[in-house]
């Protein structure tokens, strides 16, 4: 507020006291508290003292309107015309000349509406997030995805197409094939479904946007199975994160090849001791620790509880070395979320924070 504004809600409620008004009254009439009022009053002079004021007040050092016609006539000369002002401002110093800086400069020209894409340039597309999906059993929510495998021929590869329970982690199909088509992957998701026993509308299958996972043979399949399709944002991997995972987990393990595959027979046999040992061996990090066919099952619960017993039984008989912290947190996890809220995601930070 302007010292002039100050003075003149000083007066009206100096007004409206010696009228017979209270103070108080008075000062919310003006969107004032009695305090400021007061304090008001109290100084010599109204002169804002907060850290703040003088840009409040305006910044003495800003563009004035004759500078920034100036700066926006230099845009639209034809010799700069079509370039970015990150340009224009390193061609006018190498001659001598400065108006503004770069972001001054950009600024300047989006407030006078002169900040357009150039030439055939798509205005960038906002791609809503694919809708969260929580597992809270098995069969419920599926992700898959397709990796690459090196063959003995420089160059080519062999394409690992693998379907997994974003719930167990367990692996429910894979095959292997020298293409990726949308045909092999009907193929697979068909006969995981079979293996499994899944029912029309019992699961939700998530992908990223490639050719095979789009293609009208796969999109068909899961229409005739029953099965919802989920896909994730363009070019963005997070989205299908559990698949990813398990690539890496995959790749970067001990037994993973150092060379390349000398056959597609030799890469099926890998891939198949793999899965073996992956889903009734590992222990895996984000369930517990269980195996993921151990947790499809359904036997996670009795390995966790058993764990509990041990802890406990552990902290009964030394408790001076839990120095009364609790026992390690064998609690089941119950639900899965892929591409959880941010408020889901802060409730799940929370809560693993408190456990």
């Amino acid at each position: 507020m302007s010292t002039e504004m100050k003075q003149m809600a000083i007066t009206l409620v100096d007004e409206a006291v010696n009228s017979g008004s209270r103070i108080v009254p008075a000062c919310e009439l003006l969107g004032l508290s009695s305090r400021t009022y007061r304090r008001w009053r109290s100084r010599q002079d109204l002169i804002d003292q907060r850290a703040c004021a003088a840009q409040l007040r305006g910044c003495p050092h800003a563009l004035t309107e004759a500078e920034k016609d100036a700066l926006v006539a230099v845009a639209n000369v034809p010799e700069y015309q079509s370039l970015p002002a990150a340009q224009i401002v390193p061609k006018l110093a190498d001659k001598g000349i400065y108006i503004a800086s770069e972001s001054s400069m950009y600024r300047v020209l989006k407030e006078r509406k002169q900040m357009n894409r150039r030439g055939r340039v798509a205005e960038p597309k906002s791609v809503s997030a694919p809708r969260s999906l929580v597992a809270t059993a098995p069969n419920q929510v599926w992700s898959w995805d397709i990796t690459y495998l090196p063959s003995r021929v420089k160059g080519e590869f062999y394409r690992l197409y693998m379907i997994m329970d974003i719930f167990s982690r367990a692996v429910v199909g894979w095959e292997i094939h020298t293409d990726e088509l949308a045909e092999h992957a009907s193929v697979l998701m068909r006969k995981a479904c079979l293996r499994h026993g899944i029912k029309a509308n019992q699961i939700v299958l998530h992908s990223d946007n490639g050719g095979p996972m789009k293609g009208a043979t796969m999109l068909a399949t899961l229409q005739m199975l029953g099965v919802v399709p989920s896909f994730s944002r363009p070019s963005v991997s997070n989205d299908n994160p559990y698949s990813e995972s398990l690539f890496k987990t995959m790749k970067y393990g001990p037994t993973y090849p150092t060379g390349r595959f000398d056959c597609i027979r030799g890469a099926r046999d890998w891939v198949h001791h793999f899965v073996a040992w992956y889903n009734e061996e590992h222990g895996h990090s984000g369930i517990k620790y269980v195996s993921p066919m151990a947790r499809h099952r359904g036997e996670d619960q009795q390995i966790l509880s058993q764990r509990e017993h041990v802890y406990r039984t552990a902290k009964a008989a030394n408790p001076a070395r839990w120095q009364g912290r609790q026992t390690r947190n064998w609690d089941r996890v119950e639900s899965v979320w892929l591409n959880p809220s941010k408020q889901t995601d802060q409730q799940q930070e929370r809560s693993s924070k408190a456990a």
